[in-house]
């Protein structure tokens, strides 16, 4: 099978693949009470006190498959309802959360999963060595460790003691700054990028230091998951016929390393850097909690506990967290399907 065929394949498996996921969502929302799940169709809190027209004009006293398709048309439409504890539609609100989750990611994922790769394949390579062990030990301390009790440890230390990193996104008077659209243009949300565009490098690197300590925790719990995983697939690797052939050739031992067995050995560690950086874009939710670092994890953690115009929890915004996050891990598995196939041609076949 060729690579266009192949990736037309994965491309046609998302579709049902998706409605499944809308499908499961849509299941949990017949559980709700009218109010709540007329709420997922609100985008407008004002005018909105008149249950029953709202019921009517949203079809909630249809049979279930049509509730579903006018449903989908809503979400398909960026209508994911209002969100109580953000006082804003539940779109808008996630939209305005994202941008601050991207930040952390882009900068904690290639330390985690580069970092991870390097130990992992030293590890292997030293089997049962000084940097074998050292690196086993890492991987143990940050599998073992509670991540808000890490967060913690830092904030008490590096902040509490040092008074080096403190806890958010910007300090005060930043904070207060940027969010004023006369001084300050979101161009992405992404301090790191924006700062610089507005000509406020300064804004750009307070970012950058208050991103130190949420990094660091992520990259601590995180990374032993890829050094665990990439030293058992290169060990896995090394003991293969063609290392042997690859040897017996004469090809130097670097080569060996990177040309033929990190390269097979990728392939699951792939998948786990695929669905670990899914799962951190959907809010590493603790993580954001503990620094106070409001991206989508302090978003929908806010909006799981607050108590909603109807008494409840903010059910649309928590549906909706949810729907993103079956979307985004449905995509995550396409790209690591589609990065498959560029290391390893056979799997186009299967």
């Amino acid at each position: 099978m060729g690579l266009r065929s192949y990736l037309i394949r994965r491309i046609l498996l998302v579709i049902p693949t998706l409605i499944g996921v809308t499908l499961l969502i849509f299941a949990v929302i017949q559980f709700f009470s009218p109010i709540d799940r007329a709420s997922l169709f609100i985008t407008d809190i004002k005018g909105t006190s008149d249950l029953d027209a709202i019921i009517a004009k949203y079809h909630l006293n249809d049979p279930v498959y049509l509730q579903y398709l006018y449903w989908l048309q809503a979400v398909l439409s960026g209508n994911l309802g209002w969100s109580y504890s953000s006082n804003m539609p539940v779109l808008k609100a996630m939209l305005k959360a994202f941008p601050t989750t991207a930040e952390l990611v882009l900068i904690s994922i290639p330390v985690i999963v580069l970092g991870g790769i390097k130990l992992g394949v030293a590890s292997a390579v030293h089997r049962d060595k000084l940097i074998d062990h050292a690196t086993r030990f890492l991987a143990i301390i940050g599998w073992s460790l509670p991540t808000f009790w890490l967060g913690l440890i830092l904030l008490a230390v590096f902040f509490g003691g040092l008074h080096w990193f403190a806890p958010g996104r910007l300090g005060t008077t930043s904070e207060d700054f940027v969010n004023n659209p006369t001084l300050f243009t979101q161009f992405t949300g992404i301090m790191m990028i924006d700062g610089p565009l507005n000509g406020r490098p300064d804004i750009a690197l307070e970012a950058l230091q208050h991103l130190v300590l949420p990094t660091i925790t992520l990259t601590i719990i995180s990374i032993a998951m890829i050094i665990r995983v990439m030293r058992s697939s290169m060990l896995e690797a090394l003991s293969k016929g063609y290392i042997t052939m690859a040897r017996a050739k004469g090809l130097t031992e670097k080569e060996v390393i990177n040309k033929h067995a990190q390269r097979n050995a990728l392939i699951p560690t792939i998948t786990l850097s695929g669905l670990l950086a899914a799962g951190m874009l959907n809010g590493v939710v603790i993580t954001e909690t503990v620094f106070q670092y409001k991206g989508l994890g302090y978003w929908a953690a806010k909006a799981a506990l607050a108590a909603g115009g109807t008494g409840g929890s903010d059910v649309p915004a928590v549906l909706g967290f949810a729907l993103f996050t079956g979307i985004l891990f449905v995509i995550a598995n396409l790209i690591v399907d589609i990065t498959y196939a560029y290391i390893d041609p056979r799997i186009r076949l299967e």
